[in-house]
């Protein structure tokens, strides 16, 4: 078998919450892991982005960097970044064909009592894939929670915690206090843990957990001013934290949002900087001021007019996209809407529908999705607007840039994966 069908014939068996299979195969690995320092970033949203402007960060610094992040939009290769870019076809199928192998060795040895995942074979490969590039610092955005991640393995010497929020309740629990302590499962001894939340609840039980273990403390926000305004859908920036004051920057990444995200960033670096690994000014603002994070409030520009990809795919990155669309564009915007089946599709639609002149509802191409038909039921409840029901994803593009633009696609990653594909190179940065 082909070595990427390989690990994608593994999605089938869907998540799997534990550490004993990834501890297995990184031990039958070698521990690739150990071979370099990493710093892992965990939170509800707001963990992408904050793990693209660290990488880059890094990377300007002078370090052979790399980024593993989850899920990818087009190509698997994107969850694999080395040096700022996805890692090369050739590089990926080669470690990845000797998992098949690896795999089904442990399991006759009765090691591995269970077939891997998807996420914990990709995770793996990745530990390999940085190893054999010989990086010296990995970042590592956790998959889902941290406490029992395969991310989590790693020995990372620094963390960041960006938000607590409800999403995957099934796995992480249904109060923000238990999502709270799934997420500070990062938290190791002696290690800086910067945390971006502010909510009373979940904020004590993450500095529960970092007095409990012996770790650093670091309230994102302390000590900290930041002046931010909103030009052409940009945000310009002067920060000062406690350790340095930053020229006034453009943020590469759209939104108000993204300013907590960049607190979150440039207080972890300040804190590697802390434990010996110099990353100047000049580093820190190039991460800030030039990362790319495709799928996230990204503006480009296709055949079929203008299109804003955004990855919302629970409340809270919902809201957040409900003010971007409320300042930036007030007047509405049609939207292309898809979700996953475990999503709440109900209460993305009831914050982000005001902003809607036209929804128009589709399916990705996975069978996690919602079927369009539901979503467009609950959207009736909702609320009072046009809804079509258009499948393909591309095909409810063509009919929503009818009502007008940018049209906006959200909901899932996914959704916006499906589009990017179709899309092809038609699709260019704004």
């Amino acid at each position: 078998m082909d070595p990427i069908d390989y690990l994608f014939s593994l999605e089938k068996l869907g998540i799997k919450f534990g550490l004993h299979n990834i501890n297995v195969l990184c031990e039958a690995l070698g521990h690739p892991e150990r071979a370099y320092r990493s710093v892992i970033i965990a939170g509800t949203n707001g963990k992408g982005s904050v793990s693209a402007m660290v990488e880059g960060a890094l990377h300007a610094a002078g370090l052979a960097t790399a980024r593993y992040t989850s899920p990818h939009l087009v190509r698997v290769e994107e969850r694999f970044v080395l040096n700022g870019r996805p890692v090369d076809t050739a590089s990926l199928r080669e470690v990845a064909a000797d998992m098949p192998a690896i795999v089904a060795r442990l399991r006759e040895r009765n090691e591995l009592r269970a077939e891997p995942t998807f996420f914990e074979v990709t995770t793996a490969i990745a530990f390999e894939l940085f190893r054999r590039a010989t990086v010296d610092i990995a970042v590592l955005e956790v998959g889902m929670g941290g406490r029992l991640d395969a991310t989590s393995v790693a020995p990372a010497s620094a963390a960041a915690i960006t938000s607590i929020d409800f999403d995957h309740e099934r796995y992480l629990g249904d109060t923000l206090a238990q999502i709270a302590f799934e997420k500070a499962g990062v938290v190791r001894p002696g290690m800086p843990v910067v945390v971006g939340e502010s909510k009373a609840e979940p904020l004590g039980v993450i500095a529960g957990v970092c007095h409990e273990r012996g770790a650093f403390f670091v309230q994102a926000r302390e000590g900290v001013r930041a002046d931010a305004r909103l030009v052409g859908g940009r945000t310009e920036l002067a920060l000062e934290t406690p350790r340095r004051r930053y020229p006034p920057m453009v943020l590469a990444l759209r939104g108000r949002h993204q300013v907590g995200n960049a607190i979150v960033a440039v207080r972890l670096l300040e804190e590697l900087e802390r434990l010996g690994q110099p990353v100047p000014e000049r580093a820190v603002v190039a991460g800030l001021t030039e990362v790319s994070w495709r799928g996230r409030l990204d503006l480009v520009s296709t055949d079929r007019g203008p299109v804003l990809f955004d990855g919302a795919h629970n409340p809270a990155g919902a809201r957040v996209l409900a003010a971007y669309l409320d300042e930036v564009y007030p007047h509405g915007v049609p939207m292309v809407f898809g979700a996953m089946g475990d999503k709440d599709a109900a209460a993305m639609l009831a914050v982000l529908l005001p902003h809607v002149t036209r929804l128009i509802v589709t399916r990705p191409r996975t069978p996690r999705a919602r079927p369009a038909e539901s979503l467009a039921e609950i959207a009736r409840g909702v609320g009072n607007i046009d809804i079509e029901i258009v499948e393909p994803a591309i095909e409810a593009l063509a009919r929503a840039s009818a009502f007008g633009s940018p049209v906006l696609v959200a909901g899932s990653i996914f959704l916006i994966g499906d589009v990017l594909a179709d899309l092809g190179d038609s699709a260019r940065p704004i």
